[in-house]
């Protein structure tokens, strides 16, 4: 059963919580005697109105959250997000348009990291800590943060859990709150020990802080219109690739190793041995063209390409040269990047690697059954069998990824791409990559992309981040029966 009362009183909650975080950017504003302290204050005005209205009205519901209950929140609460979300860059009057602004702050909390801004350095140091706040927000997600402090209101949390972490799944305790606040511990800490990082390799401080949220969060948004390669510094590449790495592993085994003294429990992983070969294979491959096709010393060749594998196989998207000037070949490696994606459990988007080394057994298996049919041969990640339910859903999700994939080159070619705009932008979008190819590359802006693909994009980001069957379901008639 869908209950109204329980979903909205949900969603006014998670209001306070956005507005709590928008005042880091007023603080930002006061510290740096900034203008933009009024309309921040009258966004957080409307963020903290809107929620009192909805807590207020919705008072005094039951508090049991059903699983249905808990996708709707799920999808509400990230398009709600996004809509208030919008409120700090049109009161100031940076992005007035509604629609860019929204397509920035969708890009924002989804992790993605396309932009409409052409002038990035133009906006004030508030608006551009907003911008990192919303990937930082979002790399966890939305309703993740608040999984943690839900026990207070005396709410169930485990539906919510479900509805928005896709595989991020792991418990590491018995009770999700718990679990959550360990992820949240470990989330914080290496945003912290990254921004230090970033300080000594050559960033400011101001800088250092914003791009260690966005490469946590693995999101791309920069203070700089360039991205990485406006710093000219290759430790700052290095320090930054480190994180982007460490940022797609899984947080959850992050926290084994970090806390529980269990390393073994890394390097034993199937999923984490896929993504750091993914990484390692590559990075040789891109060097060696890189070095064969292009001036670059021997170095250069090897520190571009381990940062740009990095960069876009865990969709964060940040930039150290315009890979579009690159030779084809590179192009398509780095697109086949792009549909990977890192580690479940971790704050990346595409396909996931335990996906990819699922789908991979599953084809190596239906080779064996051609030779051996009456054999019984289980498909195993290490030494655990994979369920046939969970090879089903992994399967069903490769179907709707790639179907996505495909409406979405359609669509952007009925309204005038070509074909490696359309297909790189629509691969970009599903898997919160953020830069495409083509004319939407690392260096350039969506600025004059048309507004009917904007919004198409932040929709493809919306489902993509959620991994398609949360927001995708609310679609299904079968969702809305009452049984």
């Amino acid at each position: 059963m869908f209950h109204p009362k329980i979903v909205f009183r949900i969603i006014g909650l998670l209001l306070f919580i956005e507005a709590l975080f928008l005042l880091g950017s007023v603080a930002v504003s006061l510290y740096y005697n900034e203008d933009t302290v009024r309309p921040l204050m009258l966004s957080v005005g409307a963020m903290v109105g809107a929620g009192t209205l909805l807590t207020y009205i919705c008072y005094g519901t039951e508090r049991n959250i059903s699983r249905k209950d808990g996708y709707i929140v799920v999808t509400l609460c990230w398009v709600i997000f996004s809509l208030f979300g919008t409120l700090p860059y049109m009161l100031t009057g940076y992005i007035p348009d509604f629609t860019d602004a929204f397509f920035e702050t969708m890009s924002g909390f989804s992790t993605t990291g396309a932009t409409i801004l052409q002038d990035i350095e133009a906006l004030p140091r508030s608006l551009l800590f907003w911008r990192m706040m919303t990937h930082w927000v979002g790399g966890l997600g939305i309703v993740f943060f608040t999984v943690a402090v839900f026990p207070i209101f005396g709410l169930s949390d485990i539906n919510l859990f479900a509805a928005e972490s896709g595989p991020m799944r792991a418990k590491l305790h018995p009770r999700i709150s718990v679990t959550a606040r360990w992820i949240l511990t470990i989330y914080v800490g290496l945003t912290v020990i990254g921004a230090v990082a970033m300080s000594f390799a050559g960033m400011g401080w101001f800088d250092a802080v914003c791009h260690s949220m966005s490469t946590i969060a693995t999101g791309g948004f920069s203070t700089r219109q360039d991205s990485i390669a406006a710093f000219n510094s290759p430790t700052i590449e290095y320090v930054t690739a480190l994180f982007m790495f460490l940022g797609g592993t899984n947080l959850s085994l992050l926290y084994l190793f970090l806390f529980k003294a269990r390393p073994r429990e890394l390097m034993k992983d199937v999923e984490f041995r896929t993504y750091a070969a993914i990484v390692i294979i590559f990075s040789t491959m891109i060097a060696v063209g890189l070095y064969s096709t292009t001036p670059m010393n021997l170095e250069d060749s090897v520190r571009t390409s381990v940062f740009q594998v990095i960069s876009l196989q865990t969709t964060t998207g940040f930039a150290s040269v315009d890979y579009t000037l690159w030779v084809p070949l590179l192009w398509l490696m780095l697109c086949a990047l792009m549909f990977f994606g890192a580690c479940s459990g971790s704050t990346s988007g595409a396909m996931k690697c335990l996906r990819i080394s699922i789908l991979f057994r599953v084809m190596i298996n239906e080779f064996k059954r051609i030779v051996h049919p009456n054999a019984v041969i289980p498909v195993r990640m290490g030494r655990k069998i994979v369920p046939s339910s969970v090879q089903s859903a992994i399967l069903a999700y490769t179907v709707i990824y790639i179907f996505i994939l495909i409406v979405g080159l359609f669509v952007n070619m009925g309204f005038g791409l070509d074909f490696l705009d359309g297909f790189s932008l629509s691969v970009s979008s599903v898997g919160n990559v953020g830069p495409a190819l083509g004319h939407y590359g690392p260096m350039d802006s969506l600025a004059t992309l048309p507004d009917v693909l904007k919004w198409f994009s932040a929709f493809q980001m919306l489902v993509g981040r959620l991994e398609f069957f949360a927001v995708l379901l609310l679609f299904t008639p079968i969702f809305w029966k009452r049984r």
